[in-house]
């Protein structure tokens, strides 16, 4: 699943391509058919992000909302746009370009009230100007539950998940299964600001790299990363490899329905 800085990303290249000009919509799939309708032909007014969820407004405070799940795909091309394929859930269009939406788990129409509910039922995301962690500090310092299950809990912070909940718990050295309520209030801060920091640079250069400078293959002589996932980290999908720090082995465990990764000489409880 996307992580939070593809959404963000996703949005500006919308308001990029689209902002403020009309664009024709339409669902080849015919699931969408109705929602396309409706705003085909109107002007893309505002695109943003929210965590893992796209918002895109149209007059009338009309909102298309996208939700990319496991399996949603959202490519752009340049004009003469070709014939969609029958998996296009939905088809921006206009003289520059499209974009095609195809497996998400959510795409609909939506009110701004609608739009609301969805936002007020999210945590603070690390990329969204206005937010910052004093609300999801509330819920972590009186939870039980591990810090790692925490950060991949939407509705505590919105837009974290399995690579970047591995990698900040590694940079600052936080046993994941500590509880959320062990964590001092300043770990919590340098947590929040390193996301904040990590997914930023991932919506400009549209990859995740974790590693500081001086553990770039570069400046440790070793080979570069080589995964379908790109960037450089120190422990996501690295099961059973040296840390690069202490050279003992990086684990993995299930959590929370996903593969927990992390050092345990690194990451002491």
């Amino acid at each position: 699943m996307p992580e939070g800085h593809t959404i963000h990303r996703l949005a500006a290249d919308h308001q990029q391509r689209f902002g403020g000009r009309p664009v024709r919509a339409s669902s080849p799939q015919g699931k969408f058919s109705d929602g396309a309708a409706l705003v085909d032909g109107q002007v893309l007014q505002r695109a943003e992000a929210h965590g893992k969820h796209l918002f895109l407004g149209f007059p009338g405070d009309t909102w298309v909302h996208i939700h990319l799940g496991l399996f949603g795909k959202l490519g752009f091309g340049t004009a003469p746009a070709p014939p969609p394929t029958a998996t296009v859930r939905l088809r921006l269009a206009n003289p520059g370009g499209y974009a095609d939406l195809r497996g998400p788990t959510a795409c609909a129409l939506l009110t701004g009230a609608d739009k609301q509910a969805i936002h007020d039922r999210l945590g603070p995301d690390p990329l969204r100007p206005r937010d910052d962690g004093e609300q999801a500090w509330r819920r972590i310092s009186r939870s039980r539950t591990s810090v790692a299950a925490l950060l991949m809990d939407q509705k505590v912070v919105a837009g974290v998940g399995n690579v970047y909940r591995a990698e900040v718990l590694f940079r600052h050295g936080i046993d994941p299964y500590r509880a959320g309520r062990d964590l001092r209030r300043d770990e919590w801060d340098g947590l929040w600001a390193d996301l904040a920091a990590l997914m930023r640079e991932g919506v400009r250069n549209n990859r995740i790299d974790t590693v500081r400078p001086e553990h770039t293959p570069e400046a440790m002589g070793r080979p570069p990363r080589v995964d379908d996932h790109g960037g450089e980290v120190y422990v996501y999908r690295r099961a059973g490899l040296p840390c690069h720090l202490c050279g003992g082995d990086v684990r993995t465990a299930g959590l929370a329905a996903r593969n927990l990764f992390w050092c345990p000489d690194c990451q002491r409880l």
